[in-house]
């Protein structure tokens, strides 16, 4: 295992070094002029099929806006994956996307990236530098430096259009959230909270591990190594496998990183929220070296921006940090706009995935993912209705909104300039979480000031060999 010690010195010559150098120029020129014409579709590849990378297919497929060229997957062989092989015999398929690049580069136009959060880093960048438009899933990437090399990398190459898929960003709490900020409804904003409480889905683990999983024999039809992406070597375990990958420090970004983009993403955009400049670790709950805490409760305190005042977004998760709700809540009803989770359907809970949204005047609640905002209580809203502004519909859900925009007929509405912000919350809450210590944030220097080593948890560990040019800008 490696040690702090270890870490924080190869951490610093990442920051130092590899990360900010210049960002390997291969580009394909020919996909830039690929604008297509009114009558046909975007030339896609997927990257990752399984899981949620078959719920993408289909939810790409159901647009008729994209034309499935090719299919990449570490374990074309396993139960997960054959559905999607057997919906598109005539993809062709790879086992390494940058074995895909290399053979058929020039027959797609755009990448769908579903695999875990560590490996979204190096498929992205290496579609944007081959001038293939990216939609990857959230998190935009697993530590700081990664999602910053992102947002540097879709601003060079400004023709290519980028999206998360965080999809409330295309539905009807955007553009509600919108209307009612640009009105006066939404403003004076201090105070979010933000909950994810359901029954963690991804392990019941005893969280006095001292050291990682033993070594299990890798599925035969898998490719182990190339699973690990640019991660620095573990042996297979089918804990680290699947959805499990999202408990670890090492793989995922918790229940943070997973729900936070689903909850927290209009009002991080609308309010102009930016970076944090505090993070506090308030409770976490069976806190150790190698997987999130079973419930955590942070702090993130926002400075003020222009005239809005300073904001403070509190996130709770685990089944036992169930935060309190203002006078009037009402009920927390199950939520028809949040997606089955790992495939399953998600519980009821006592207080659902969503926030509460404190202001000078009004108080609003909402779910996550497309939930749009209602006013409390009941009597308060009532007087605001005949206030409120007409929300427009969206012209697109978040996946059409994606292969217009390849298409030249629309803009993204979570590109990575957008987007990457606030995966970088994310990233500073992860810090925090692993650390379970405070974390100062200078906003402009983009740099942890009070704290050495939470500083090089920004860069992360230096890539496996083999995969640094990846991160050469």
């Amino acid at each position: 295992m490696t040690t702090r010690r270890d870490f924080l010195r190869d951490a610093a010559l990442v920051s130092a070094g590899v990360a900010l150098s210049g960002i390997y120029t291969k580009t394909n020129a020919a996909s830039y002029s690929r604008i297509m014409g009114a009558n046909q579709k975007v030339n896609l590849a997927h990257i990752g099929i399984g899981n949620r990378g078959w719920e993408i297919i289909n939810d790409f497929d159901k647009t008729g806006l994209a034309n499935v060229v090719a299919l990449c997957d570490v374990d074309l062989g396993a139960e997960h994956t054959q559905k999607a092989l057997a919906k598109f015999p005539n993809a062709k398929r790879f086992k390494d996307f940058r074995e895909m690049f290399d053979k058929i580069g020039n027959e797609f136009e755009a990448v769908a990236i579903a695999t875990p959060d560590f490996a979204h880093f190096p498929a992205t960048m290496l579609a944007i530098k081959e001038g293939k438009h990216v939609y990857v899933e959230k998190p935009m990437a697993r530590t700081f430096n990664e999602v910053e090399l992102m947002i540097k990398a879709a601003k060079k190459y400004p023709k290519v259009v980028t999206q998360m898929g965080n999809q409330g960003h295309s539905e009807g709490n955007y553009f509600q959230f919108k209307a009612w900020k640009e009105a006066g409804i939404i403003k004076d904003v201090t105070a979010i909270t933000a909950h994810m409480n359901n029954a963690r889905r991804w392990h019941g683990w005893d969280p006095n591990i001292r050291k990682f999983p033993s070594a299990e024999p890798v599925p035969e039809t898998m490719d182990w190594d190339t699973w690990l992406s640019a991660q620095s070597y573990h042996d297979y375990n089918k804990d680290f496998h699947y959805g499990q990958w999202r408990c670890w420090y090492d793989f995922g970004m918790g229940a943070l990183g997973d729900w936070g983009a689903h909850i927290i993403d209009t009002a991080h955009e609308f309010l102009d929220l930016g970076l944090p400049e505090e993070v506090n670790p308030v409770k976490l709950t069976k806190h150790n070296d190698y997987f999130f805490p079973m419930s955590s409760t942070i702090e993130f305190k926002f400075p003020k921006r222009g005239k809005m005042p300073p904001v403070v977004i509190t996130w709770y998760d685990g089944v036992d940090n169930i935060p309190s709700v203002p006078e009037g809540y009402g009920v927390s009803e199950l939520d028809p706009n949040i997606p089955p989770v790992g495939g399953g359907k998600i519980q009821p809970a006592k207080l659902n995935p969503g926030k509460e949204i404190y202001s000078k005047d009004l108080i609003f609640k909402g779910g996550s993912h497309g939930s749009t905002l209602s006013i409390i209580p009941e009597a308060k809203a009532k007087e605001m209705e005949k206030k409120l502004p007409v929300v427009p519909k969206s012209p697109s859900n978040h996946f059409a909104n994606f292969l217009l925009s390849c298409q030249g007929k629309e803009k993204t509405r979570s590109p990575f300039e957008i987007a990457g912000p606030l995966s970088q919350v994310f990233c500073l809450g992860v810090a925090a979480q692993r650390l379970n210590r405070k974390i100062v944030f200078d906003r402009k220097t983009k740099q942890v000031v009070n704290d050495p080593i939470a500083d090089a948890f920004l860069a992360g560990a230096p890539p496996r060999k083999g995969w640094e040019h990846f991160y050469e800008i």
